[in-house]
């Protein structure tokens, strides 16, 4: 049997190495309670304002605030824009556990359209889930209380009030007050380009179109900012500091609104425009685009089958006529043509040719026919503006050349911007050699300059490119830019824009003025082809008519306005001024397709410079009669087209 082993333990080991254990821990404990110390002094004291910061940042936001837009008045201070309150539903889909379902309970309640929401959804794409998004714009009393009795249901959505744009004379003045609408994508990337989009970080609309997109920054003012305290659900309890947003300026336009309703009621739906300038100082008094639109709608989101349908129709309705239409502009350029070519000494005011009815030159076989067929007989500068002779434009024309009459009629500023403060204009087409040549890359022809004689060919215009020169006649060379802005308020009192001019226009003899602007006298008082349109006016009036042909006619053809398509029918155009000794006003008219000058034009212009002077009194004036130029023969004339 084995002998029985015996250990022995070493019971002072083991408390040696429990003790030594028991120091580490002491030890690590210690350490520990060092760093929890030491970080609680770190974050306590060290950091203590870095955290409250943040920690008020929790607590505190600061909210932007929009300010009011600028309104917008007449020259007369009648009120043509202004701000109303609106209500509308936000939602903040950040906020919102189940959006599609918050939506589709949201459009059973306020019976929404499928519109409303499909363009809420784009919105939302382009929006930060923590920003408000608009679902519905102007919402009706009785919404507002229904939705008011549900909130509760629909955290993240309210009902928000805010000022809106509304224009109270609609779509009288759209083409050139234009409108605001809700600011999308492309506006926020000009904006973050600029450096503007903090300033607009509460706005809903921005500038469209017209003077509400061309004076933006003028009209929008300053953001500012609200620091409120908020709950744990983020509602706020109580406000910190204000610092109140700058509202945007009051402008006033040189718009006159009763001669711009004016404008309104006779064009009566006819397709045209009409622009009325103060030559004096270049304010624009009334710039009218018909067909027009409500610009109303636009201010709250047009929906897509409204905008369709603008969109299609025939009208062109959105088309700003007054400055983006592009007209040949017909006989209204002949006294421009005529103070040239006595520049040039091509003609004088006795220079005379004998008008059979037509024009034709050496060794070519194309005959260029006068409005009547029987001709003018013997005429001169005067006479040939005053009736509206094409024979004598076509000789001029042809004695002038293209390289001269392009110069100079880019002097009168047509192949170029007026200026006007609206980012919807055109230039026009003044045609040259080069630019025919770069645009149709064709050669110039003779025959060419000859229809340019008479403001055909190539040559196209806008009715405000016609006013500005016109007006450029009126002052004699002096050549102001059209300027619908007047002026802002500042302290309650209007501080007026200051006149912009170009450089003006030279003459070799300024007795050239007197000939041409006495011929355009003489259209209208001296049985010319505006005379009965203006006859037994109490203030005198200076003119042109212009019958603007849209299509060829063959040479042996006759002009029949019932063979042809209503697009294809003539422009019937006028330019003038009144009073004739010292201009108050520069208008021009354009009707489409509807017919000649005389006599569609020039009443309208009629009866907006009878609106316009009705409660002015004039001295009776004494009309010189000027001796008929003589003529071979007298024979009975019936024209194929009436005179312009």
């Amino acid at each position: 049997m084995p002998t029985p082993r015996i250990i022995i333990k070493d019971h002072t080991a083991e408390a040696n190495l429990f003790a030594r254990r028991s120091v580490i821990a002491i030890l690590v404990i210690f350490v520990m309670i060092a760093i929890v110390l030491t970080n609680l002094h770190y974050l306590q004291v060290t950091r203590f304002e870095d955290y409250q910061t943040r920690s008020n940042g929790n607590r505190i936001k600061v909210l932007p605030v929009a300010p009011n837009r600028g309104l917008i008045y007449d020259r007369n201070g009648i009120l043509l824009a202004e701000n109303l309150p609106v209500y509308s539903i936000e939602v903040i889909p950040e906020e919102i556990t189940n959006l599609d379902a918050t939506l589709a309970e949201l459009q059973q309640l306020l019976a929404l359209e499928d519109d409303e929401i499909a363009d809420f959804k784009q919105d939302l794409k382009r929006q930060r889930r923590f920003k408000p998004v608009t679902l519905r714009n102007r919402l009706s009393p009785e919404e507002v209380a229904l939705f008011s009795a549900h909130q509760h249901k629909y955290p993240g959505v309210s009902v928000e009030a805010r000022l809106a744009r509304h224009y109270p004379f609609g779509e009288a003045l759209t083409h050139a007050l234009g409108y605001v609408a809700k600011i999308n994508k492309a506006d926020l990337q000009k904006l973050s380009e600029a450096g503007q989009e903090a300033n607009y970080a509460a706005t809903y609309d921005i500038g469209k179109l017209g003077i509400e997109k061309y004076h933006e920054e003028l009209l929008h003012g300053q953001v500012g900012y609200q620091e409120v305290e908020v709950n744990s659900k983020g509602r706020i309890i109580r406000t910190l500091d204000f610092e109140p947003p700058i509202p945007g300026k009051d402008l006033v336009l040189n718009i006159d609104i009763n001669l711009q309703l004016e404008a309104m009621r006779v064009f009566a739906g006819e397709r045209g425009s009409v622009v009325a300038i103060d030559p004096r100082d270049g304010g624009v008094l009334a710039l009218y685009s018909s067909p027009s639109y409500d610009p109303n709608l636009f201010v709250h989101g047009i929906s897509s089958k409204e905008y369709k349908k603008l969109l299609s129709s025939k009208d062109r309705p959105l088309i700003n006529r007054a400055t983006q239409g592009q007209y040949p502009p017909a006989s209204t350029v002949k006294p421009m043509l005529g103070l040239l070519g006595l520049e040039e000494k091509l003609i004088t005011p006795d220079y005379k040719i004998h008008d059979l009815g037509r024009y034709k030159l050496n060794n070519v076989e194309r005959i260029w026919r006068d409005h009547n067929k029987w001709g003018h007989g013997w005429v001169n500068i005067t006479k040939a503006i005053e009736v509206s002779c094409d024979t004598y434009f076509y000789d001029l024309a042809y004695r002038l050349g293209i390289d001269r009459i392009s110069e100079s009629m880019n002097e009168f500023g047509f192949g170029d911007y007026t200026g006007v403060d609206l980012h919807e204009e055109s230039d026009g087409l003044m045609p040259s050699r080069g630019i025919v040549k770069a645009m149709f890359n064709r050669p110039w022809y003779i025959g060419d300059t000859i229809n340019v004689g008479i403001g055909q060919s190539y040559w196209t215009a806008t009715p405000i490119q016609l006013t500005q020169a016109i007006t450029d006649l009126a002052n004699r060379g002096r050549r102001l830019i059209p300027q619908i802005l007047r002026g802002n308020m500042v302290d309650n009192q209007l501080e007026l824009e200051p006149l912009k001019e170009r450089r003006p226009i030279e003459v070799k003899n300024k007795q050239n003025w007197d000939v041409i602007l006495d011929a355009m006298y003489g259209t209208v008082n001296r049985a010319g082809s505006a005379f009965k349109a203006f006859a037994n006016t109490p203030y005198t009036s200076a003119g042109k008519t212009g019958t603007a042909q849209l299509v060829t006619i063959g040479q042996n053809e006759k002009y029949d306005a019932s063979k042809l398509s209503e697009e294809n029918r003539d422009n019937a155009m006028y330019v003038g001024y009144a009073p004739y000794d010292k201009p108050q006003i520069v208008m021009t008219i354009v009707l489409e397709n509807a017919g000649h000058g005389g006599a569609q034009a020039a009443p309208i212009a009629r009866a907006m410079m009878d609106y316009y002077f009705k409660d002015q009194v004039f001295p009776e004036h004494t009309v010189i009669d000027y001796p008929p130029v003589t003529k071979v023969s007298e024979q009975s004339s019936t024209a194929t087209r009436a005179a312009d």
